[in-house]
């Protein structure tokens, strides 16, 4: 396939410029057909890193997928929404969503393999179906493609910011009103396994949030993500002060509930299988009704 470079594709680096064009595959799989000699820029062979300068044109030769490395286990799973072409999960907090950093079973792949017959083949080999991710300890919604056709348009969607996207989350402090936070997010320099919007630099992030409810020591909010960067929420949340209850990565006191209190309450997208708008929403789990209930004494004060 051929691809060709602009004006605006200046300073990209290749293999984020091909993930941006070629969403249905995953970045690695890219960089991978890179250093196979599968990518030519105007008929050379160029490094992941190299960075486009603009009016170039690239050839890209995708390898045959891999056999698909993960297994299935019979794993329970809670189905919100299903048609044709993509099916919506309610994922458990301390669900791992693929295989990666010593997890090897009892993800949410493991389950799905188990569970369909056929899924998309567009991401990689241990990732088949997922379109999106959720962190091991959020829970809730999360939308997983059945065909490869469904995969690229539910990327694209994705790409293009139509999915909506709604949390809830309780978070240290008291927060008052409606904001919004448009603050970069980046690894952080001091701990590889966090994200920070502390710095200048990073890829750009908009967070929505609305105040719920106010109950001594936290606020419930509501979170509406207009990008989909990694650690977001908690991020965002950590950078105003106010970190996710139960987050001690990003600065939170322990809780005794074993999780962060953050959940993917709410989904809309276009189905692809008959173009029609899909709302699903996944309700508060018991745990976190439960932790949300035990801050209510005294009485909350709910904002109108």
């Amino acid at each position: 396939m051929k691809l060709h470079t602009a004006d605006a594709d200046r300073g990209k680096r290749l293999d984020s410029f091909l993930h941006e064009k070629l969403p249905q595959f995953s970045r690695s799989r890219l960089q991978t057909w890179i250093k196979d000699a599968r990518v030519s820029v105007s008929g050379r062979t160029e490094k992941s890193s190299y960075v486009i300068r603009g009016a170039e044109e690239i050839d890209v030769e995708p390898a045959a997928l891999p056999a698909l490395k993960a297994f299935a286990e019979p794993i329970p799973l809670t189905i919100l929404y299903e048609d044709a072409a993509a099916v919506v999960i309610d994922k458990p907090a301390g669900m791992v969503v693929h295989a990666g950093a010593g997890v090897h079973s009892g993800t949410l792949v493991n389950a799905l393999l188990h569970r369909f017959d056929a899924l998309s083949q567009g991401s990689d080999d241990l990732r088949p179906g997922i379109v999106h991710r959720l962190d091991r300890f959020t829970s809730g919604a999360l939308i997983v493609a059945k065909t490869d056709e469904a995969h690229r348009d539910l990327a694209e969607q994705f790409s293009s910011r139509t999915v909506e996207k709604t949390y809830l989350a309780l978070v240290e402090g008291a927060m008052e009103g409606s904001g919004r936070i448009t603050r970069p997010i980046t690894r952080d320099p001091k701990s590889r396994a966090r994200m920070t919007a502390r710095l200048a630099t990073g890829r750009s992030a908009l967070t929505d949030w609305e105040a719920i409810e106010l109950m001594p020591g936290f606020t419930f909010l509501r979170i509406r993500l207009g990008t989909g960067r990694t650690h977001q929420i908690r991020a965002h949340m950590a950078a105003l002060g106010h970190p996710v209850a139960g987050d001690r990565l990003y600065g939170a006191k322990t809780s005794p509930w074993n999780r962060y209190f953050l959940h993917a309450h709410r989904l809309a997208f276009r189905s692809p299988a008959n173009g029609e708008r899909i709302t699903v929403v996944s309700p508060l789990p018991p745990d976190l009704a439960e932790w949300k209930s035990a801050l209510h004494h005294p009485g909350p004060k709910t904002i109108e």
